[in-house]
């Protein structure tokens, strides 16, 4: 039984390589015998290479293609995929069918809900914890579902409190660099910004590049999204003040279930949508208790 994967996985966010780890172990686990071939590209800017690397895929017949869904173009590529019936389609990073597809849909959608990891996020920083934040910005990724799941329901929310002002918001792609490039011209126009939300892990590193450069350190704020390794010690070091951390492994698990069902001929059995879980991890937490976040989100893929 085979399966491709191609995975927007070269950046700093380590849940890319963990979702194909998860995958790997649970199916070993269980006794699944497969082989999998995965690609990694960079996220946003390499549609055409994601698009060469499928069809390269496809040469050797795969019974599973597990692909993500971000840029308008995913679009197109994925319709082709599921109009031909083979390979089953997965869907990563997604757990929102879209309604346009009908009854045409992927096999799976999984994932971690966007909208609910941004919403515990809200939550924080609406609370007493972070209450002086009055001034924000926006760093999005690139234009495309996740930044519109991350980044608009964030915007949304905020500008319902009549304390908060959104000051500037920019789109900088999944890109560390160029997130810090943003930040520290953002910061040095507008030195009332007291918190600058991203929208991913490499934005959030990004940032506290700027901020630790331009001194401001214990002013400015920001936020990490999915709590991967790198997230989890800066939080450590107490230059990242909260982040949203998936239950890493649990779309790894998940998959391998879905499959393993699927091959049991028990299709009927696999959800279209599976949401992994999240928690809230903020400075506060001691080290045993991100010890303990940290054994459960990785638990298949130490």
């Amino acid at each position: 039984m085979r399966i491709a994967v191609i995975y927007p996985g070269l950046q700093a966010s380590d849940y890319w390589r963990r979702s194909v780890l998860s995958l790997q172990s649970r199916l070993r686990e269980i006794g699944v015998p497969h082989e999998i071939e995965s690609h990694f590209t960079r996220p946003g800017s390499e549609i055409r290479e994601q698009a060469r690397l499928i069809s390269q895929a496809l040469t050797q017949d795969p019974d599973y293609l597990v692909f993500t869904l971000d840029a308008f173009r995913h679009r197109v590529i994925v319709e082709q995929l599921i109009s031909g019936g083979r390979p089953k389609v997965i869907l990563q990073n997604i757990t929102t069918p879209l309604r346009s597809w009908g009854k045409a849909q992927p096999f799976f959608y999984v994932g971690f809900d966007h909208t609910e990891g941004t919403r515990l996020l809200i939550e924080h920083i609406l609370a007493d914890d972070m209450a002086g934040v009055t001034d924000f910005a926006i760093l999005y990724g690139p234009p495309g579902y996740v930044s519109s799941a991350r980044g608009d329901s964030f915007r949304t929310a905020l500008a319902e409190q009549p304390d908060k002002t959104l000051v500037a918001s920019y789109y900088v792609g999944f890109d560390r660099e160029k997130a810090r490039a943003a930040a520290l011209t953002l910061l040095q126009r507008n030195p009332e910004v007291d918190f600058i939300y991203s929208c991913s892990t490499d934005i959030a590193l990004g940032v506290i590049d700027a901020i630790e450069t331009l001194g401001l350190q214990g002013q400015v704020q920001t936020n990490g999204w999915g709590g991967g390794s790198q997230e989890l010690a800066e939080i450590a070091k107490g230059r990242l003040a909260v982040t949203v951390m998936r239950m890493n492994d649990d779309n790894g698990v998940a998959m391998a279930e879905a499959i393993a069902l699927d091959q049991l001929g028990r299709s009927d059995d696999v959800p279209l949508v599976y949401s992994g879980e999240f928690a809230l991890v903020t400075q506060a937490h001691d080290a045993a208790k991100i010890e303990a976040l940290k054994t459960r989100a990785f638990r298949y893929s130490q």
